[in-house]
């Protein structure tokens, strides 16, 4: 019997495929558990609508990911600190302080798209702990990227 299966079900295909199963294994598993249902020709032409309509999201996601990750690329963040006589610091900078930053400074045009940058999207293998510049990544879904550049001076100097 071919069904639709209406969520990803493990060992058999993920959702939206047509396969072939067992008419036992539909109609005592796969349909009470709603995880499928009967491939006529109905459903055939209402999983086709379901496709463009995923397809269409996927694509104004994807449109919406890349504006942000403008607006994000190129951002100079500038982080005026605390140092000691020999040069250390006496805060090092995160992920977490990066992304709050990142929220501060475009906040505005951040919230008309409903989202915040996290730390988590901070690409920062250490905080760093010196005065200069540094090259950080943000990363964002459909795996888009955007560089931003971070600046540690010392507190007097500003």
């Amino acid at each position: 019997m071919k069904v639709i299966l209406l969520k990803d079900v493990e060992n058999l295909g993920k959702k939206y495929e047509v396969k072939e199963v067992a008419d036992g294994y539909a109609k005592n598993f796969l349909f009470p558990k709603k995880l499928a249902k009967p491939a006529t020709e109905k459903n055939l032409k209402w999983l086709e609508l379901k496709k463009q309509i995923e397809e269409k999201r996927a694509e104004e996601e994807l449109k919406k990911v890349q504006e942000i990750a403008s607006l994000v690329d190129g951002q100079e963040l500038i982080f005026p600190v605390k140092v000691g006589d020999k040069g250390q610091l006496f805060e090092s900078i995160t992920a977490q302080k990066i992304a709050e930053k990142l929220n501060q400074k475009i906040g505005d045009k951040l919230k008309e798209f409903g989202i915040q940058i996290k730390k988590t999207q901070i690409e920062l293998p250490n905080p760093i702990k010196e005065i200069g510049e540094f090259e950080v990544k943000v990363k964002f879904e459909h795996n888009l990227e955007a560089e931003v550049k971070v600046i540690v001076v010392e507190e007097n100097s500003l």
